[in-house]
Formats: C-alpha cells, sequence, structure tokens
C-alpha cells in the first residue's frame, strides 16, 4: 500500500483553513482537533451537562431497535453496550443516504468517524462509539436516488430510482415499491461490467431490498454491512422513536425562535468580518423548523405567534406547535442549521466528522450553541482520498504523468502529447501559411477597394473564406494525426475517467459499487487499514487490490 498526500483544490476555503489550524479561523468554532487540551476540555464539558441532554439509556435503545433492521455484527453490539455506560461519549458523522451507498465520499466518511472515534478513545481512555447519522429526514429525494458507475462500454452511467408522484415527502417516508428495487437493481446489473465479483455484489445487494424498503434503510443495511466488524453504529435522524426523544428541544428551539434567529445572524456576521462567503445563509422569518405534512415536508415561516408554511397548507400558534413537541414530535424536522443543535442534545458528541461544506456553515453555528447552553463539538475534516487503480497507473508511467498533472492538467498535458506526435509540425506550418496568405492579400484588398469602396467588403469576405477553407483543412489534418492515435487517445481518457470523471473528484462521482465489482467486497474492507490521518485533507492511495492486475 502507497500512500501519498495530494494538493488541495481550494486551499483559501474556510474548510481548508480551519484544517490547517489557522487561528482566525478556528476562532469561528471554538476547539481544534490539533490540540490536545481541547479534547480533554470538550469531555468534561460533556460529564458536567449529561443531566441536559437526552437519557443516553433510552438513545441507545432507539438505536437498539434500529440497529436489528440491519445485519447484525457482534462489534456493533459490542459499541451499543458502551453507549450504555454513563461515561461513554460518541464521534458522529452523517449524510443523506444513497442508492447502492452512494458516492465514495459516503463511504470515507463512515470510515473517517470510526477511525476518528478509536483514536479518541485511545486519547481519553475512555469508550468513544462511532456513530453514522442518516438525514433521513431530507426531502430532497434527487440526492439520494443514484449511484454512478463505469460501464463495460466506459462511460460514466447513473443508475437511480424515481421518485413517486405526490408530495415531497422526508426520504425515509418515501416508499419505494418491490418493482422499482427489481428494476434499479436489473439496471446495476445490465451496466455493471461482468467481473468475478458482480454475482456476489448483486445476491448482497438483493438481500438489502427483499421487503422493499426505504432508501434510508437500504442505504444502513449497506452500511452496516460495510462496517459493522468496525463498531459502526447506525440511526435515521427521521426515526419516530428517536424524534420521541427530541420533544424538550424542539420545544426550545420554538419557544425561542426568535433568539434562534438572532444568534444565527451573529453567527452570519462573524462569518462574513473574515471574508467568507456564506454557505447557507439564513432566510428573515425563518423558523428553521419543517413541518411533515400530507403534502409533504413543509419549510416552516414565522410571524408574531403563527407558524406557516409559504403556501397556506398550514398555521399553527405557538401552543399548538408546543402541543406537537408533547404529543407529535415525529411531525417536526430540522433543517441543516437546527439538526446539529439537536444531534448535540441527543448524543454526547464529543466531535462531528464534517465535509467541507458542513465545515463551512457549521462556522455560523457557534452562537447558535451558546443561546441554547450547549457547546461546538469538536470537528474533524473528512479524510479526502483519490483511489490510483492499477492499470492507470501503467498509464501515467508510459506517458510521463504524474497523478497531480493528471488530475489538474490533464487537458494541457493530453494536447501537449498530441502535438508532440505531429511530426510534420502541422499547427506551426498552417499558422505561417495564414500569416503568409494575409500579407499576400492584404495589398490587394487595398487596390481594389481604391479602385470602387464597395469592393472592400467583398475582398473582406473573400479572405475569411479562404482562412475559412484554411482552418478546415487544418481541423481535418490534425483529426487524420489523431485518428493514427487514436489507442493512445483512448488511454488518456481512461486516466481521466478515473481520477477526475465528469471533471469532478474521483470520490464524488463514483460509487463504492463501481469499485467493489472491479475489486471485490476485500477491497472495501481493506480501507480500514489505511493509517489514520487526524487533520483530513486529500490523500493518494495504490495498492489496494493485493496486486498488480
Amino acid at each position: 500500500m502507497n500512500i501519498s498526500s495530494l494538493k488541495e483544490s481550494n486551499p483559501s476555503s474556510m474548510a481548508e483553513r480551519y484544517r490547517i489550524g489557522q487561528s482566525e479561523v478556528v476562532e469561528l468554532f471554538g476547539r481544534h482537533p490539533s490540540r490536545e487540551n481541547d479534547w480533554h476540555e470538550r469531555a468534561a464539558w460533556l460529564d458536567a451537562s449529561a443531566s441536559s441532554r437526552a437519557d443516553l439509556r433510552q438513545v441507545a435503545n432507539v438505536i437498539r431497535e434500529y440497529q436489528s433492521r440491519l445485519p447484525h455484527y457482534a462489534e456493533s453490539a459490542n459499541s451499543l453496550s458502551k453507549l450504555e455506560q454513563s461515561n461513554c461519549l460518541v464521534v458522529v458523522g452523517g449524510q443523506q443516504a444513497g442508492l447502492f451507498g452512494g458516492a465514495m465520499l459516503i463511504f470515507y466518511k463512515a470510515l473517517s468517524v470510526i477511525q476518528a472515534a478509536k483514536d479518541a478513545e485511545k486519547r481519553l481512555g475512555r469508550p468513544v462509539v462511532p456513530i453514522f447519522w442518516i438525514a433521513g429526514e431530507d426531502h430532497d429525494f434527487d440526492e439520494a436516488n443514484h449511484v454512478n458507475i463505469q460501464s463495460a462500454e466506459g462511460g460514466i452511467r447513473r443508475v437511480r430510482i424515481e421518485r413517486p408522484e405526490g408530495p415531497r415527502l422526508a426520504v425515509s417516508r418515501t416508499p419505494i415499491k418491490a418493482e422499482q428495487w427489481e428494476s434499479a437493481l436489473q439496471e446495476l446489473a445490465s451496466q455493471l461490467p461482468d467481473t468475478e465479483y458482480k454475482p456476489e455484489l448483486l445476491r448482497r445487494l438483493q438481500s438489502h431490498v427483499e421487503d422493499s424498503p426505504t432508501l434510508s434503510l437500504s442505504f444502513a443495511r449497506l452500511i452496516a454491512d460495510m462496517f459493522g466488524r468496525q463498531g459502526l453504529l447506525l440511526l435515521d435522524a427521521d426515526d419516530p422513536k428517536l424524534r420521541a426523544l427530541e420533544g424538550p428541544m424542539f420545544r426550545e428551539l420554538i419557544v425561542r425562535n426568535n433568539d434562534l434567529e438572532a444568534a444565527l445572524k451573529v453567527g452570519e456576521s462573524r462569518v462574513l468580518s473574515k471574508g467568507f462567503e456564506l454557505q447557507a445563509e439564513t432566510t428573515p422569518g425563518s423558523a428553521n423548523l419543517f413541518l411533515h405534512h400530507e403534502q409533504g415536508r413543509l419549510l416552516l415561516h414565522k410571524e408574531r405567534d403563527v407558524f406557516a408554511d409559504r403556501k397556506g397548507n398550514v398555521a399553527f400558534t405557538s401552543e399548538q406547535m408546543l402541543e406537537l413537541t408533547a404529543n407529535s414530535p415525529d411531525r417536526l424536522s430540522t433543517n441543516a442549521l437546527t439538526r446539529p443543535l439537536m444531534q448535540d442534545y441527543v448524543l454526547p458528541v464529543l466531535a462531528a466528522v464534517l465535509g467541507p461544506s458542513e465545515l463551512a456553515y457549521w462556522g455560523i453555528l457557534a452562537p447558535a450553541f451558546a443561546e441554547f447552553g450547549l457547546s461546538v463539538p469538536l470537528l474533524i475534516s473528512r479524510q479526502s482520498f483519490t483511489f490510483l487503480e492499477p492499470n492507470i497507473t501503467k498509464l501515467l508511467a508510459k506517458y510521463s504523468l504524474t497523478v497531480e498533472q493528471a488530475i489538474s492538467d490533464w487537458g494541457k498535458k493530453k494536447a501537449e502529447w498530441l502535438s508532440d506526435q505531429d511530426e510534420w509540425n502541422l499547427e506551426e506550418e498552417f499558422r505561417q501559411a495564414r500569416k503568409s496568405f494575409i500579407d499576400i492579400y492584404e495589398p490587394i484588398r487595398n487596390t481594389v477597394a481604391s479602385l470602387q469602396p464597395g469592393l472592400a467588403k467583398l475582398a473582406e469576405t473573400n479572405r475569411d473564406k479562404i482562412l475559412e477553407q484554411m482552418a478546415y483543412l487544418e481541423s481535418r489534418s490534425l483529426d487524420a494525426i489523431a485518428k493514427q492515435h487514436e489507442a493512445s487517445l483512448r488511454q488518456w481518457d481512461r486516466i481521466n475517467q478515473s481520477l477526475t470523471p465528469l471533471d469532478k473528484p474521483q470520490e464524488r462521482v463514483y460509487g463504492a459499487v463501481h469499485f467493489w465489482n472491479r475489486y471485490g467486497w476485500e477491497w472495501l474492507s481493506r480501507w480500514t487499514d489505511v493509517p489514520y490521518e487526524r487533520n483530513g485533507g486529500h490523500r493518494l492511495v495504490e495498492g489496494l487490490t493485493g496486486s498488480g492486475s
């Protein structure tokens, strides 16, 4: 296994400047994982404030019941036992579900949560459990309903499940029919190249959807299968039994909603004062809460004593909202800015693993945490990876290309290589020909223009047509050179398709099933052997396949 660091694509971003520990950015959050004392301070704060959070034993029971619907592993059961201990802390990370596991960045986030929890347990000498928080309450179905793979023909294909017609419900409340699952699996089977690992891959995925689960539940089953042996626990933010424990915090968010809005505005001002743009801008009058309704998941706004959606489907007084917190908390839902507060109320969160976009919007949250008597946990940058496939290693060597060049300058390097194959120096020949033609033609244009002014326009049109024909001939000539090197250009494209598909980071496009099909289930397991990098960052990994194939 070979591992090396890669340059960050956006070194001036808030997330990157936080990751490397710049003090002016760290002060937005209050703590940083590189400071050893911050870990002990956070743990002590959690111990002192335990009585103000949800009962951890009750939370453990909710997670136990949810885990009973997932593949069972002894290590996860052990994590549940730990969670019931009064001195247990958690490292948490979350994401919306993804079809058949979604993009690799989700896999890497779960891996980061597990490794961070193990690292923290060693640091503090007390139980620390990894928990993956599925944002099943989100209603953006199109964010969750697909996975990208590379087909047998080499193109990138998106396998998806279409959202059923009707209201935009939370993903965890959107039913998926058996025929939809069957169709998605058939599409995946037809698009994936045939490999020795494909039959087992399809069998395992089939086992997760036999009872026609929601996208969130099928996703949880796969993640549990992937990481159960590492002790990972999962919960769904939209679990009604979890919601039943969240009523008191919903009550606070409603009673002090104006204070919440004011605190978020203070947070925005702090971020703006440091020259950053807002990742998630608050809307004046927004309650930062949703209501689950027959018309879908409705964003609530407040005006005086009334909480209502913009379309007038619902309107509740503050008193009626408080009744919901007591009697029907499962009808309420947090948004991206209040979910971290709820998470901190439900769990003893030592640290949260966040991606770059999450870190950016958490930048405004410290005043809101303080307003509700909470404290921002340690924030750990999700580890980011690019996997260097064995065949791509060979192609990079063949074309004397570094990984950094292939990622950031692929188009330029490909054009330079193709130009080097032009033994006739055609581009220069055509450039000289155009220059010579223009030099010869210009006196003629001047002469005919002096004969009759109207001929000047005709001369210019004639000149442009000749130049156009020269450009056409040049294009066809260069195409002929490219045709001679078609096989090599396909190899260049293969490099791009692997490292930066669709001109995006590899981890944001390909799903785990893409690599699983190529390298097997064991390849996924080997990621737990990749050394943990406490400060996150982007790393290149090669050699996980166990062969040079």
